[in-house]
């Protein structure tokens, strides 16, 4: 039996996991003692600041738990520089230039009277008060909970918090929840991660933004791997509550606007690296390739037909059974060779490894032999799923940094060395559901959510460690506090291939990139089969020629139409499904022409969107921007979920209703906006309603606005020059043009690329860059000012 129930082995545990364990070594750092360890009746209450605006809350009963740092995700170390400590007649204070803290003080407990012997909480309360820099209080936590609970056979406890809330707040983050709404005032999140949630895949990252009315922003990063139940706003409270552990420990982020609360997110949980260019450009996948010929024809059929296109993708079962990291020869009897084509055509390659093995695979006996699968109370390897009869095979136990450092080693050894770039490493929640079985450092339920963590830092420090000249991505469909460390890019699982998922997509992206995860896409099209209700309205594209769905869904074409034009302004470029074809051209002859258009576009945006990426690694901040972010006075902004800012220039409206050709949007207050596809301007504060014939959607761009815009390539491969640098007047406006190899990891150093500030004096109507443009040519003759001026 490997359940345990004492103690002292719960403290382990949350000791061990809170020193700073990495997938591929296990260290014990001394732990750094708080700034004050205070005493509340018995309640112990640790504070503990990690910059100026940052500072964590742990409060236990046993002062070693409340002193113990983080579990898993937070990876900065404690400072306490320019912070003070003092105590007053309401309590203990800690203040800094941008913020206090005050613990209340908490007299003696006088009796009971009858009544309260009923209804009086078992625990010490604690009080706090967050304030800002001007004194204004952001947030109070009113009180704690620790409800004992047996959980996978170990004696625990929920623990919570609640925080009081005003009416003119609203909350954004949390992860991925696809129900369809940004502002998650009022609602119950299950933060965790689980496949076969309703609406499509949740992701839990606990991290929790909440604005208000008057501009003030604020975050919550919850330090707690288990499952947690998150109730934002609702009856004038925000509640936390995690279903096991044994402390409250969490950390308040403050800052000036959104930016100041990402770049203390980086601060805390690990910088955002910056991907290969190749990730900006198309990625082309689908469900499956099934021989090497087939992938091969796609690429070329890419070439053929002068679309760009930058990775080709090769999904599972490529291998010869479920764990035996290999590759079938009989289906791709030279891999090495494909690569080698791919490069020569200037593209790239990801492939699919699963974490998962069948009992007949060549590796299954020494794993289990070894402890390295999750197993059940037993000790046994938990061997496929009770639901879902496609799935099967024991899931690695990553939290075990012998079994994450091998299966790195043997993928890079097996799969790698035929010549793939990067890895797709997909059931990453994972999909064998942790709870009722153990992990190598405990429950499953205690740690419910670190799998995608710990998984793809094993591949991320692989690849730092044996590929230091190459830069490292990942595809990963789940993620946990500071998984953006890893070099992943997410998306938003196998969705459905219907309006009704495409309309959820762009709520649960924003929700996504506003819990500090930059990187986020979806499959264009849907994942799963296409299906989908008979078309309500007259059909906007014509099928006839396609090849990618059925006969009985003729308006799956518009549908991907929709899907991939809303793609073009997401972080990510990546077609992919489960489909009978899936290329650009087989979507029929008349939405092939609209969908070259835009991916041409995306191409052109190739310099913006680099340079975004680029900024994203120096900030932290996301450049897929709900529009709280940019507009945070504007309360129409607060909760519109259809609209978003990618970067600080193009503000996009996506289409996701079949047969649409008209819709309303929203141009937020503070500023004027030119229609991207006439030039016509507006003046912001009012909606507007905008022609959408399925060659468009809508997009804007803010009045003070830089946007570079490339000559077309066919991949990243080539060096890309500007056609033209597009400044859009009404404000004074910066830019920052970032240019490199965009292959290598040199960005990071002294030397590794080359910027250029420019500068537009919107009273002179002058463009002027402070650094050489960085591919070399002079800004003469590529300024373009929009509105002639």
């Amino acid at each position: 039996m490997i359940v345990e129930n004492t103690k002292a082995r719960m403290k382990t545990r949350i000791l061990a996991s809170a020193a700073g364990m990495s997938c591929l070594a296990l260290s014990l750092p001394a732990l750094a003692a708080p700034l004050a360890l205070l005493d509340r009746n018995g309640t112990r209450v640790a504070v503990e600041p990690y910059a100026p605006n940052i500072v964590r809350v742990t409060i236990a009963l046993d002062p070693e738990l409340a002193e113990a740092a983080p579990g898993e995700g937070p990876n900065a170390k404690p400072d306490s520089a320019g912070w003070s400590h003092s105590t007053t007649a309401e309590g203990d204070v800690f203040a800094s230039s941008a913020l206090s803290l005050t613990v209340d003080a908490k007299p003696w407990l006088k009796a009971p009277s009858q009544m309260e012997r009923y209804f009086a909480p078992s625990l010490p309360p604690v009080s706090l008060s967050i304030r800002d820099a001007q004194g204004d209080v952001l947030t109070k936590m009113t009180g704690w909970e620790m409800a004992p609970v047996t959980v996978n056979g170990e004696k625990t406890f929920k623990v919570g918090a609640t925080f009081a809330a005003s009416a003119d707040e609203h909350y954004y983050g949390l992860g991925q929840n696809q129900e369809g709404t940004l502002d998650l005032k009022g609602r119950q999140i299950d933060c965790a991660h689980y496949y076969d949630a309703p609406a499509g895949e949740t992701v839990c990252v606990p991290f929790l933004v909440t604005t208000k009315a008057n501009g003030k922003v604020w975050g919550i990063v919850w330090d707690n791997p288990a499952r947690t139940l998150v109730w934002p706003g609702l009856h004038s409270a925000t509640r936390f509550q995690s279903q096991v552990g044994e402390r409250v420990s969490f950390f308040v982020i403050t800052g000036r606007t959104s930016d100041d609360l990402y770049a203390g997110y980086a601060k805390l949980t690990g910088e955002t690296p910056l991907p290969p260019k190749a990730a900006f450009g198309l990625i082309q996948s689908k469900a499956r390739y099934e021989t090497q010929q087939e992938l091969l024809g796609i690429a070329e059929g890419y070439r053929q037909r002068g679309l760009p296109l930058d990775v080709m993708v090769l999904d599972w079962f490529y291998w010869t059974r479920m764990g035996q990291i290999d590759i079938d020869r009989t289906f791709f009897p030279d891999p090495k060779g494909m690569n080698d084509r791919l490069k020569a055509l200037g593209m790239r390659s990801i492939i699919s490894v699963w974490p998962r093995f069948e009992r007949e695979s060549r590796y299954f006996d020494m794993l289990e032999g070894k402890g390295w699968f999750l197993k059940d109370k037993e000790g046994k390897p938990v061997d496929g799923l009770p639901m879902r009869f496609d799935r099967a095979g024991a899931l690695i136990d990553s939290t075990n940094p012998e079994a994450c450092a091998w299966f790195w080693n043997t993928v890079r050894d097996n799969i790698l060395s035929q010549g793939f770039d990067w890895l797709w490493l997909d059931e990453t929640e994972p999909d064998l559901i942790p709870d009722g079985y153990f992990y190598s450092i405990g429950s499953g339920d205690r740690y419910h959510n670190l799998f995608p963590l710990v998984h793809t830092t094993g591949a991320a420090e692989g690849s730092a460690r044996d590929r230091p000249g190459m830069r490292n991505m990942i595809l990963s469909r789940a993620a946990y506090l500071g998984s953006q460390r890893t070099g992943s890019l997410f998306w938003s699982s196998d969705v459905k291939s219907t309006w009704e998922a495409l309309r959820r997509q762009v709520p649960t992206g924003l929700n996504f990139t506003a819990s500090g995860l930059a990187y986020w896409g979806s499959d264009i099209g849907g994942w799963q089969w296409p299906s989908g209700p008979r078309a309500e309205h007259p059909v906007l594209v014509d099928p006839a020629g396609a090849t990618a769905m059925g006969a009985d869904y003729p308006d799956y074409p518009e549908l991907f139409v929709r899907w991939f034009q809303y793609s073009v302004f997401t972080p990510t470029l990546r077609i992919h499904g489960q489909r009978p074809a899936a290329a650009l051209w087989e979507y029929g002859t008349a939405a092939e022409p609209i969908l070259a258009e835009w991916l041409r576009l995306r191409y052109s945006l190739i310099p913006y969107l680099y340079a975004l990426g680029h900024g994203t690694y120096e900030t932290g901040a996301p450049f897929m921007r709900a529009l709280f972010m940019d507009f945070p006075h504007d309360p129409k902004a607060a909760t519109i979920g259809d609209q978003y800012m990618l970067g600080k220039a193009f503000l996009v409206a996506p289409v996701t209703e079949q047969g649409q050709t008209r819709r309303a949007v929203y141009l937020p207050a503070g500023s004027a906006w030119y229609d991207y596809w006439t030039n016509q301007r507006y003046e912001g504060g009012q909606t507007v309603e905008v022609n959408t014939p399925i060659q468009r959607i809508p997009v804007f761009v803010k009045a003070g606005s830089i946007v570079p815009v490339g000559a077309q390539v066919p991949s990243t491969a080539t060096k890309q020059a500007l056609e033209s640098i597009r400044v859009y007047p009404g404000a004074n406006a910066t830019f920052t043009l970032y240019d490199d190899d965009g292959t290598t990891n040199a960005y990071s150093g002294k030397n590794g690329g080359k910027k250029a500030e420019l500068v537009w004096d919107d009273a002179s109507g002058k463009l002027s860059s402070r650094q050489p443009l960085p591919s070399g040519q002079s800004l003469n003759g590529l300024v373009k000012v929009i509105g002639g001026q």
